[in-house]
């Protein structure tokens, strides 16, 4: 028969079978896990967008759900397994190595490392932080061990690290129960020596990342808009709200992690499938059997997309406080809600012109910074110590400057503007903190207290 080839890491995560599939079935109970896997899927994403900001057709970045471990992360044919672990504030950091084995999961990521041939990378994703002592002194040696290896090197165990690398094995013997490697059992046809077994835990160190001490489920709906989707929409330079963008690719992964949903790609159950002398599955037929589990940053890119067109679709219910800095300004100066929300939709309008006059008007940049220079101008002059007089001045300060926007001569206003959008165009100043309703103040300390005020309003 001919030597079969040798399968990369990719290869092997969709063709060597799992253990156990307990992982979709819990996966209402952790939430969290689908939005750490949609944080890993906005970078490869975002790595992913060409100087073009575009995806090539052929990109192959994307994420497996729930199989092998809580994901994968695939490119071309490389594969990082990642286990996520969400750990209450009541439980605090991890203390020891047997609980970075048993509760962070580190033995079952070793197991699947050592059943895909020692292939793929691996990462730990945790809430957890790690206690001094033995769990930093053994992220310390992933850290060692993984230069070796990038450098070219043998992967050999430093002195100061045996401790470590023994623990860590001691621990992967206790909690692997029933799926200890056969090699390891004694007596066995394979068996390796301890000291063989260590160095595949020195191995495994060396394709290890620890991510610890991550943002929380209870605050993961705040924070992850602003941390991992506001790169993408600013890379992009849409002006939509990052929270649209967030809830569209998040919940793409909430559904492939449930292994749920349909694809346009996916395939109905094979027929004939070894009729006329055909072979077995390959690991690309067998990619396209696990379609309702992967998101690729092409489905990425087309939720993203979709949110931009619509983002209202997408905007998070319950949550009553505009967080621009415009809005958060306009709220502290006493304007009305009415007034925010306008001021909102107009900033949205003013920069959805200027994005269409950029666009191979080469007059446009120069147009733009004329007005706003007299955009200042009008503020400056709105400005009274008469609007000032009053201690919450912000609506008349708002009222005022649309009279004197009113009184703009119309050949002093671009083509194809008018008097709504100019006022957009104040918003937008004021976004860029350079038009006030209010006396100074911390802008985004008041947007973390509104932000808090915002989840009491939601819970």
């Amino acid at each position: 028969m001919p030597e079969q080839p040798e399968l990369t890491a990719a290869e092997l995560v969709v063709t060597v079978p799992q253990p156990d599939d307990a992982g979709a079935n819990t996966l209402d109970r952790y939430d969290w896990q689908a939005s750490m896997a949609a944080a890993d899927g906005l970078q490869l994403y975002l790595d992913a967008l060409g100087p073009d900001k575009r995806l090539r057709s052929d990109d192959s970045r994307r994420i497996l759900c729930e199989y092998q471990e809580d994901w994968v992360a695939l490119d071309g044919d490389l594969a990082e397994l990642v286990s996520a672990k969400h750990r209450d504030p009541s439980v605090d950091a991890y203390r020891t190595v047997n609980q970075l084995a048993d509760d962070g999961g580190l033995a079952h990521l070793f197991l699947r490392w050592r059943a895909l041939e020692e292939k793929p990378t691996c990462r730990l994703t945790t809430t957890g932080g790690l206690a001094s002592g033995d769990p930093q002194d053994l992220e310390a040696a992933t850290t060692i061990l993984r230069e070796m290896r990038q450098a070219g090197q043998d992967v050999t165990l430093p002195n100061s690290y045996l401790s470590s690398v023994a623990k860590l094995h001691s621990a992967v013997r206790t909690y692997s129960g029933k799926h200890l490697p056969s090699a390891w059992v004694k007596g066995s046809e394979d068996e390796v020596s301890e000291e063989d077994q260590r160095q595949q835990v020195a191995r495994f160190l060396s394709m290890l990342k620890v991510h610890h001490s991550l943002t929380r489920r209870a605050d993961i709906g705040f924070a992850a808009p602003a941390k991992f989707a506001k790169p993408v929409v600013e890379h992009l330079g849409f002006d939509v709200p990052c929270e649209a963008v967030w809830n569209a690719v998040y919940g793409l992964f909430y559904t492939r992690m449930r292994a749920a949903g349909p694809r346009a790609d996916a395939t109905i159950s094979p027929v004939l499938s070894f009729a006329n002398g055909s072979g077995p599955s390959t690991s690309a037929d067998r990619e396209r059997e696990l379609s309702n589990r992967i998101v690729t940053v092409h489905d990425i890119d087309a939720a993203v997309m979709v949110a931009v067109i619509n983002p209202a679709a997408y905007e998070t219910l319950g949550s009553p406080i505009r967080l621009s800095r415009a809005a958060v300004k306009m709220r502290k100066g006493d304007c009305s809600d009415n007034s925010i929300e306008r001021g909102e939709q107009l900033r949205k309008d003013y920069h959805h012109y200027w994005r269409g006059r950029l666009t191979g008007d080469p007059t446009a940049v120069a147009e733009r910074d004329r007005l706003r220079r007299l955009l200042l101008r009008v503020s400056d002059k709105a400005d009274t110590p008469l609007v000032r007089s009053n201690s919450k001045w912000g609506p008349d300060f708002w009222k005022s400057i649309q009279d004197l926007l009113d009184g703009i001569p119309q050949e002093k206003i671009p083509v194809g503007m008018d008097v709504d959008l100019l006022l957009g165009g104040i918003s937008d100043l004021a976004n860029a903190c350079q038009v006030w309703f209010s006396d100074r103040f911390d802008v985004e300390d008041e947007i973390r207290r509104l932000r808090e005020e915002n989840r009491g309003s939601a819970a």
